[in-house]
């Protein structure tokens, strides 16, 4: 498959993305030439730098043992690759902890990468550039959403606006930990969850009564999963596109399937992966609250979110 593109303003070389988030770390390696990003280079692991410590704003020994070790894989394939122009970004997990600056700094130490932590506002903004990248807005406004393993980022934007964003920290393991303790998860546990959306959430749904976005565009993560789901279910090529295949319609049924599910017959769903069958079932109770609070026209998936947003950012 062709490597993605995307514009820029200005003339590089080689450049380095890494988004250390809270489940996933992923590096995302671009040649630049002239105006064109092409995207050549695409590499994920499954870190869970919050497990066991996410709701207690700590990154646990076993954890930060495998941060160091896939932050050392991506620099020995960046060695190789001739890249030291390198971008690294912390999100939830390391600017929450109380030892994610030392962490960090530990990484830096025995990697030579530098790492960012970003406040969740940050975050928000590189997540909506990463959607504009892959879907023309236009001048309609619509919802990004983005699930991430330890906040999530909400914003309301066209393609030249942000009108509204904010970052709450209600991602999928500080979900998961919290309310999950049965697999399929007991139906008590979604209505606890539905009540805590409900709380955490209201200053969201005030701001989509104010603006009235018609469209919700899902950002990579959990989405890029339920868009593969989809066109397995309907006999499509899953691909790689910037915008990948969805329909609002077509949430429900896929909800339901995930929802009375063990771990075990999730993951022989076609396109469910190892590392989003845990996690997706938090993850579709959250959508799912809020495609009943606010009725959307569509539902559109973007596979680019921050890593893309930050490339976008570097013009």
């Amino acid at each position: 498959m062709a490597p993605d593109c995307i514009l820029a303003a200005n003339t590089m070389n080689k450049v380095a993305i890494i988004d250390m988030g809270t489940n996933t770390f992923h590096l995302l390696v671009a040649e630049v030439n002239g105006e064109e990003f092409k995207i050549t280079h695409r590499e994920k692991a499954a870190v869970k730098l919050g497990v066991g410590g996410i709701n207690r704003n700590l990154i646990t020994t076993e954890a930060q043992a495998r941060a160091l070790h896939t932050m050392k894989a991506f620099r020995n394939t960046l060695n190789e690759m001739g890249i030291d122009r390198v971008h690294a970004f912390g999100t939830s997990a390391l600017r929450n902890a109380s030892n994610g600056l030392e962490v960090a700094t530990r990484i830096e130490g025995e990697t030579g990468i530098k790492i960012n932590i970003i406040s969740g506002l940050q975050e928000a903004e590189y997540i909506c550039q990463g959607a504009r990248a892959a879907i023309a807005m236009g001048a309609q406004k619509h919802l990004v959403m983005d699930i991430g393993g330890g906040s999530v980022e909400f914003i309301i934007a066209n393609h030249s606006e942000i009108f509204w964003s904010n970052s709450f920290e209600i991602g999928g393991q500080r979900l998961l930990e919290r309310f999950q303790k049965h697999d399929p998860i007991h139906p008590d546990e979604v209505n606890a969850l539905f009540a805590y959306f409900e709380s955490e959430l209201r200053p969201l749904l005030n701001q989509l009564k104010l603006h009235r976005p018609t469209t919700l565009i899902g950002s990579s993560g959990t989405f890029d999963t339920l868009s593969d789901i989809y066109c397995f279910r309907n006999n499509m090529p899953v691909t790689e596109l910037p915008e990948t295949p969805f329909a609002l319609k077509a949430f429900d049924s896929i909800y339901e399937e995930i929802l009375f599910k063990d771990r075990a017959a999730r993951m022989q769903i076609p396109g469910m992966i190892e590392m989003r069958v845990e996690m997706i079932v938090v993850a579709c109770c959250l959508i799912k609250y809020l495609l009943q609070a606010y009725r959307f026209e569509a539902l559109r998936v973007s596979s680019y979110s921050l890593k893309e947003g930050a490339l976008v950012n570097l013009r």
